[in-house]
Formats: structure tokens, C-alpha cells, sequence
């Protein structure tokens, strides 16, 4: 394997198959007809950005490959109710296991404190996790393009869309939106961690974002970690964020929530 998204990626590709021996993709899909209506991820962010302000969605996950263990005292519930107090309009929850020390449980638990819609923040690559997503309680999924083919993208968006749940399309270069657009969801997401090398440069967002067309929202994702990186990135029009790691590496992630952007 000669980087890190290749090696998550053969890991994710068992990991889907042990699932599948434990739970049916059939007893999943009983399961979800049982459960109760996603919240809406696409209006949250469109609700803060129509008010003026910026649709933070506050990421919660425990450990990263480049970085290890982030969070010491790592309580999904907790932290999630201080995201939603400190303005946050959606959640991130990190569900994988080996590299970012995540699951399931952490999405139901962070949904469970809070209103806020969630994302499950994973390697998504089968539609057993799609369907997984939903009976957990996620409301939107990400598809990250590096990662997929075109065709495959479509039919995990199909999927997703068909359980009502929205979708954020993660890009890292120009060749990855022109991917991305063939797509129906409005969010597309762009990543300033590079996946190979894991380094971090906002500067990544500023080079793609005059060729998102204006019916998309942009959501800039990792790499913000000071006042000045915001008010740049405002200024460019850029008003939806996901972070994480700035926030996750506190005592108090909300508070720094706060600070950050002035919620």
C-alpha cells in the first residue's frame, strides 16, 4: 500500500464482510422501516447561512492516523450537547474503528443528546453501509470521490437519498468536482487533507472554489483552526465549515467552537 486512504480502504473491505455475517443487509432494512424520519442536514446548513451566520458542522471523533489518540476524555453525548449549545448547525461523528478509534455507538449516542442532524464520517464503499447508516440513526453520509468511481457514487447517493438522508460529496482537486457535479447532492465538500499524506493546507480550498457553480454549497473541511483562516475564508464565500481536530484536541470542543466562529 503506498498511502494511508489505500491501506483504510483494504482495511474497510473486511470489515463490511465480517458486518454482513453478523447482520443481514435484509434484517437492516426490517429495521429501518421501524425508525423514526432523518432530521434535516441539507436545511440546517442552509438555515444558518440564510441567517447570516456560519452552518458549522462540529465533528466528534476520538483518534486520527496522523495523530493518535486526540481526545482524552472522549463522551459523544457530552461533547455533542456542547456543540449544539455553542452553535453548531450539524454534527460529524467518526464511526470507523481501526484508525479513528469510532462506532455506531458514538453516532447513536451523540444523536440521542442533541437535536442537531448528524453525518457518519466513514469510508463509505458498499450499500450495507449506507443501510447501516440509516438504522443507526444518520442523516447524511459521506461519499468521498477519491475513494469511489463515478458509477458507484451515483448508486450510494440513490441509496441514500431513497431513506431520506442527505449527502455530502468529499473532492480534493479539480478533476474530483468535475466527479462530484454528475452527482444531484448540493453539498460538496472540499478536503485540505491531503489523503495520501494526511498534511493539511486550506490553501487547497481557495485554488478550487471559483469553480464550484452557485447552486452547490461548499463546505470547507479540515485545516481551520484560527480566526484568521475563517474570516478568509468567509471574505472568498465560503460559509460552511466541518471541523474537527481544532475543536476535538480541548477541554471544551463547544467553547472552542464559540471562539472559532463567534456562535
Amino acid at each position: 500500500m503506498n498511502n494511508i486512504l489505500d491501506k483504510i480502504l483494504d482495511t474497510k473491505r473486511h470489515e463490511v464482510e465480517s458486518a454482513k455475517l453478523q447482520l443481514s443487509l435484509t434484517q437492516i432494512e426490517r429495521g429501518i422501516k421501524d425508525s423514526e424520519r432523518p432530521r434535516d442536514f441539507l436545511g440546517a446548513i442552509r438555515k444558518k447561512i440564510n441567517s447570516g451566520f456560519p452552518a458549522v458542522i462540529a465533528e466528534i471523533k476520538q483518534a486520527s492516523p496522523s495523530k493518535g489518540l486526540i481526545s482524552k476524555n472522549f463522551q459523544p453525548g457530552v461533547i455533542a450537547e456542547s456543540y449544539e449549545s455553542n452553535g453548531a448547525a450539524c454534527l460529524s461523528v467518526l464511526t470507523d474503528s481501526k484508525y479513528f478509534k469510532g462506532c455506531l455507538d458514538d453516532l447513536r449516542e451523540a444523536k440521542l443528546a442533541t437535536r442537531l442532524p448528524v453525518l457518519r464520517k466513514d469510508f463509505m464503499i458498499d450499500r450495507y453501509q449506507i443501510a447501516e447508516a440509516r438504522l443507526a440513526g444518520a442523516d447524511c453520509i459521506l461519499l468521498i470521490a477519491a475513494a469511489l468511481d463515478l458509477h458507484d457514487m451515483k448508486d450510494l447517493e440513490k441509496l441514500a437519498t431513497s431513506y431520506g438522508m442527505a449527502v455530502l460529496v468529499e473532492i480534493h482537486d479539480s478533476d474530483e468536482l468535475n466527479l462530484a457535479l454528475e452527482l444531484q447532492t448540493p453539498l460538496i465538500g472540499i478536503n485540505n487533507r491531503n489523503l495520501q499524506t494526511f498534511k493539511t493546507d486550506i490553501n487547497n480550498t481557495f485554488e478550487i472554489i471559483s469553480h464550484i457553480p452557485e447552486d452547490r454549497i461548499l463546505v470547507t473541511e479540515s485545516g481551520i483552526k484560527t480566526n484568521s483562516d475563517v474570516a478568509k475564508l468567509r471574505e472568498a464565500g465560503v460559509h460552511s465549515f466541518l471541523v474537527g481536530e481544532a475543536f476535538m484536541t480541548e477541554e471544551n470542543p463547544g467553547l472552542v467552537l464559540s471562539k472559532l466562529f463567534g456562535t
